[in-house]
């Protein structure tokens, strides 16, 4: 197995690991609805030592709301147990702009919190003179509150983003995301805005000192934001397939996006994971195999669990890709959602 592939754990992913840095949106929840095996898993996980902080690239609420829906889905949760970009964000403003200074904030009640808890003056026009702006995701941002954002980009506001997600998940569907409201701004002036938000390892990082953990675990559903955050912030992450990406999308994942574990929901956390092993050119795990021959991936088996075939398929994907061989994206299925 190459350096980028998955990895092994022969006792609970929960007993090997002290933290857990849990994404929210298509991990443990979608919407207003519960996902399937969430609160099994992290109260499972609890049970058994690990840690838990929810991390989400969600600026515009409340760490008091997001605590309070979690345990109304019965995941009980506290308020310092979640970790928002609103948070990071205001972190990152520190790094340059000295509190006191003027910040004009684009968001949600979440993002204006923890901006001011800072120590800045929130103003909300660019003849306020800001020396920065912090963007945020929030359903009533519009037209005004995204020009007023550009012109103190225009005139020399530094921009921050608290995260770039082009997509945000609901029930009705993927709606735009912060990401997509950045892009206006970013088209209107051409000016690059910095992020704090997953892909970033900020949170992650600021997480795992709040908790004082050692041994932390990256747990998302999409692979361009949860998981690649994990393998830039160096730790070790679990793709679940209840949200954004696919089983699919995780074979044919570039290697800053793989994850080291795949599962198919949070009960994960209570399992082993086996890794897969090759065998007479196959990679084979448990009851499942596959192999790259000329470009084309190929799968073989009836596993009694069916994410061993995708374990397999990853490994060999993967493997070729490292070397050069492929395999053609047409060829590799969907496997399973």
């Amino acid at each position: 197995m190459t350096a980028r592939g998955l990895l092994g754990c022969d006792v609970p992913l929960a007993e090997r690991y002290d933290l857990a840095l849990v994404d929210l949106d298509g991990v443990a929840y979608r919407g207003h609805h519960p996902i399937d095996g969430a609160s099994e898993g992290l109260a499972g996980a609890r049970a058994a030592g690990m840690r838990l902080v929810f991390v989400t690239n969600n600026a515009s609420r409340e760490p008091e709301a997001v605590a309070e829906q979690l345990t109304g889905l019965d995941i009980p949760t506290r308020p310092d147990e979640v970790m928002t970009a609103a948070q990071a964000a205001a972190e990152l403003l520190a790094t340059r702009v000295p509190a006191g200074e003027r910040v004009l904030v684009v968001g949600g009640a979440g993002l204006h919190t923890a901006v001011a808890a800072k120590g800045y003056r929130i103003v909300a026009s660019a003849d306020d003179e800001p020396v920065a702006v912090v963007q945020g995701y929030a359903a009533d941002v519009g037209w005004a509150q995204l020009a007023e954002a550009a012109y103190a980009v225009q005139r020399g506001a530094w921009h921050v983003a608290s995260n770039l997600d082009l997509s945000l998940p609901t029930a009705r569907g993927f709606a735009p995301g912060n990401g997509a409201l950045v892009g206006a701004v970013r088209a209107a002036t051409g000016v690059e805005p910095s992020s704090a938000g997953k892909p970033s390892p900020t949170m992650y990082r600021l997480a795992v000192a709040r908790a004082g953990a050692s041994r932390p675990l990256v747990v998302g559903d999409r692979l361009d934001t949860d998981l690649a955050g994990a393998r830039a912030g160096d730790m070790p992450g679990l793709h679940v397939l209840t949200g954004v990406s696919t089983a699919r999308d995780a074979v044919l994942a570039a290697p800053g996006e793989r994850p080291h574990y795949v599962a198919a929901d949070l009960r994960a956390l209570l399992t082993p994971h086996p890794e897969p092993v090759v065998d007479g050119g196959w990679w084979v795990c448990r009851g499942a195999a596959a192999r790259v021959v000329d470009a084309v991936l190929q799968v073989d088996g009836l596993p009694d669990d069916p994410v061993d075939l995708v374990r397999a398929a990853c490994a060999a994907a993967w493997d070729a890709a490292d070397s050069g061989a492929g395999p053609d994206p047409a060829s590799v299925p969907e496997l399973l959602r």
